[in-house]
């Protein structure tokens, strides 16, 4: 979202994380805006039970956490290290003057924001009692139609079907069935285990 080198000249700091090492959690205070540099972050609620429930998964580039920078409460979710990652963090009070200081980069933010909204109402309409076929459907088609985790050129989905498990609140083994039946129903294919959707 911010180019890194300028997060840096403003006081930002750079964090690494090994895989699996939380950070920050759900229903604490926000001190930081945070941007991914390298490997990826887990964006996820977890539920009483302790199933997790994957909101989103940060690719390198993209913030995480930044619901709290807008509206002052705590974090709606935890960000936990997939893997190795490093991670730059900029204060709270200087990333708002950022954005009050740069209307562009306010408004890059305001259209991230519904982009995420609109994710979570897709997953909601379609998590309210649709078959798992259905909803493995319209996470895979939201995401091709955004470009992410669905190669452009060849289709191959780029998501493990626990990942994919984690964003639809199923269960592995489930998903696991369900794209068996997709593929034999030609709405997508599945070549030496790899799914092309």
């Amino acid at each position: 979202m911010v180019n890194v080198d300028r997060l840096l000249d403003l006081g930002a700091s750079t964090k690494k994380y090994n895989a699996n090492e939380i950070i920050f959690e759900e229903g604490t205070e926000c001190y930081y805006y945070y941007q991914l540099v390298s490997g990826s972050v887990r964006w996820l609620q977890v539920s009483e039970d302790g199933k997790e429930f994957v909101q989103d998964m940060i690719e390198p580039g993209e913030c995480f956490g930044e619901f709290p920078l807008f509206d002052e409460r705590p974090y709606a979710a935890s960000a936990i290290a997939s893997n190795e990652c490093e991670v730059v963090r900029l204060p709270k009070n200087i990333f708002q003057q950022l954005l009050k200081d740069d209307p562009d980069l306010h408004f890059a933010f305001s259209k991230l924001l519904v982009e995420r909204l609109r994710f979570r109402f897709l997953l909601s309409k379609n998590l309210a009692g649709n078959k798992p076929e259905d909803k493995i459907c319209s996470l895979l088609g939201y995401f091709k139609e955004q470009k992410k985790y669905i190669c452009s050129k060849c289709n191959l989905v780029q998501l493990t079907r626990q990942q994919i498990a984690d964003m639809t609140g199923l269960r592995v083994e489930t998903v696991i069935r369900s794209i068996r039946h997709l593929q034999e129903t030609g709405k997508l294919q599945i070549n030496k285990g790899k799914v092309f959707y």
